[in-house]
């Protein structure tokens, strides 16, 4: 149906809500991983009993917490045969398609649940989807990381790591109906744009939601870039370049250093600090080799991760200059919004999500993240515009602080988020 709903808070609604991203840990944290925890916090101030249902994938504490949400993580397998333990830790890291039985037996044996907010698909969103169905309950997905909006050659990289070895998990996905996650689905909520449209277009009749990613805005307003700079030896007459993401392929960092040279040609001081876990270890490795092969590491900072929740991670953005996202694909982009909460004026690649979420000219700059240097829409000629315009990144600082603030706080979005639950729990239940 696609229409937004009227945010009208019900008398009686679902109680009991359980969140299962495919994986939870902070050393690894990801746009999902914020959007579970910033709406559970809410949901738990507003009364409702909430919890993280996930894997041990990257943590092997099963009874943990995060900010007083609790979170309880299970045993899973790829049912893979040959599969090896560094394929498994790739698989961990992204995308893998894992399964757990101990899972389906704790939904099915939880004695209070309302309702299950799916945020991955595949077999474990087809054991939400099982244990939904056999509980009478419904159940909804959160599209966070593209679904039928992903280009080809990246869905390619997810699959790539098991094609030495042997798949028979067939029939677990036959079993839990992993293929009809979103066929069956009470709601299906797109944080992108392009899924939302995608979704629309494939579902004509179904009840589907764009509902985005917000951002604490008071938390990102203050923070202490000039010991930041200090910690990390940045030198304080530095044009920093601050891009937030997982080293991945899809991020594109590489191409964002091999346009360095040319950068440092329009502008000398410029300087990037990329941020991100290394989702890629290979990746990661080259982005270092990359900048040392071209001579420009002295202006190369890479921090492999920074802890969400702590004070650093906000003074990382206060220690920069502008904000880049040089993504091939992203579904969305939560990281401008923390730009935006910064001030930051940001310049980010037309692609996915980005191009609905950034107007350009008013809020952000668009390159084009495959251009050649000497391209007028090229990364090195965007951002070297914008850190010789002060007048510029001034406007796009304002403007941007501007929409995250009407747009997209946190309890903005939980509120619109309890009125989709509340919408699909009365339709199931009555």
């Amino acid at each position: 149906m696609g229409n937004s709903i009227a945010y009208t808070k019900y008398m009686k609604g679902p109680s009991h809500i359980v969140h299962i991203p495919r994986r939870f840990v902070v050393s690894h944290w990801g746009g999902s991983e914020t959007f579970v925890a910033e709406v559970s916090r809410r949901l738990i101030r507003r009364n409702y009993d909430v919890s993280i249902y996930t894997s041990k994938a990257l943590s092997n504490d099963a009874v943990d917490s995060y900010e007083n949400i609790p979170i309880r993580r299970f045993s899973y397998f790829y049912p893979y045969i040959g599969l090896s333990s560094s394929v498994k830790d790739l698989l961990d890291q992204k995308a893998g398609n894992l399964f757990s039985f101990s899972l389906l037996k704790a939904l099915l044996s939880k004695e209070k649940l309302d309702l299950i907010h799916l945020h991955t698909g595949k077999r474990m969103g087809g054991i939400g989807r099982y244990c939904a169905n056999r509980r009478h309950i419904p159940y909804i997905i959160s599209l966070h990381g593209g679904n039928l909006a992903v280009p080809q050659d990246e869905r390619e990289t997810w699959v790539e790591p098991t094609q030495k070895s042997v798949e028979w998990g067939k029939v677990l996905g036959m079993l839990v109906g992993s293929r009809r996650v979103l066929d069956d689905a009470s709601a299906i909520i797109c944080v992108g744009k392009d899924e939302y449209d995608a979704m629309i277009s494939r579902y004509p009749d179904k009840y589907i939601e764009y509902l985005p990613n917000g951002v604490d805005i008071e938390r990102f307003e203050t923070g202490d870039g000039k010991s930041f700079r200090e910690q990390f030896n940045i030198p304080p007459d530095r044009f920093v370049c601050l891009t937030m993401a997982r080293l991945d392929v899809q991020k594109n960092q590489l191409g964002l250093i091999r346009q360095l040279p040319s950068l440092l040609k329009k502008n000398k001081a410029i300087h990037l600090l990329l941020i991100g876990p290394a989702t890629n270890r290979g990746y990661a490795d080259s982005l270092r080799n990359e900048a040392e092969k071209l001579g420009v590491s002295d202006h190369l900072t890479i921090i492999e991760g920074l802890p969400y929740q702590k004070q650093i991670l906000v003074d990382a953005y206060k220690a920069a200059d502008c904000f880049v996202l040089p993504s091939l694909h992203e579904p969305f982009g939560m990281v401008v919004l923390e730009a935006w909460a910064s001030s930051l004026p940001v310049a980010v690649s037309r692609r996915g999500g980005l191009a609905s979420l950034v107007t350009e000219g008013e809020t952000g700059l668009f390159f084009d993240p495959s251009s050649e240097v000497d391209d007028e829409n090229s990364i090195a000629s965007v951002v070297g515009r914008l850190s010789l315009d002060g007048k510029m990144q001034k406007n796009l600082s304002e403007a941007g602080k501007k929409e995250a603030v009407q747009s997209y706080s946190w309890d903005s979005i939980t509120t619109r988020l309890e009125a989709i639950y509340q919408r699909v729990y009365e339709h199931t239940i009555h």
